[in-house]
């Protein structure tokens, strides 16, 4: 089947959370202990940059962007998600979003795109790589999540056509 994306909205916004849940279980993807409303969620993204990959009736993974200050100098710098179904790791989906976010992104004007990924997330450190994005630091210790501190590893992708 050939993939297709879509935006995320209300309707299919329950099958974002079932992967996301799935994310938070791992306990490696975020630090959030549980998926939002989608009121919630629709305020805290920006209004491009949503979108889910599917193969038939079924989602295997969706990617988002966030804005990271409400400064207006920032308006070109966003924060991406990626999550993809366990089931569909390895297929090339994450890839397949991410260099579709990429695209939006520019098609929108953003210049810098950033991520905040877990040090024990190797998977999702190496997607990044792959796409473009070089590691620019660590914060250390930067949160705890069931009694664990992690640190999250910061990585960064600059536009070659914007900025």
């Amino acid at each position: 089947m050939n993939p297709v994306f879509t935006d995320i909205d209300a309707v299919n916004y329950p099958q974002v959370v079932r992967i996301y849940e799935q994310g938070i279980a791992t306990g490696v993807a975020t630090f959030e202990t549980s998926a939002p409303t989608w009121n919630e969620w629709d305020k805290a993204h920006l209004p491009f940059g949503r979108i889910s990959y599917w193969e038939g009736d079924e989602m295997l993974g969706w990617a988002s962007l966030t804005a990271v200050s409400n400064r207006c100098i920032y308006q070109g710098v966003a924060e991406v998600s990626v999550y993809v179904d366990p089931d569909s790791k390895g297929k090339g989906v994450g890839t397949a979003l991410l260099q579709k976010l990429i695209q939006i992104s520019e098609e929108h004007g953003i210049w810098t795109l950033q991520a905040s990924i877990f040090r024990e997330n190797e998977i999702s450190i190496a997607l990044h790589k792959k796409c473009g994005f070089r590691v620019m630091g660590y914060r250390e210790r930067i949160g705890k999540l069931h009694g664990k501190w992690y640190d999250n590893i910061l990585l960064e992708r600059r536009s070659n056509t914007i900025g």
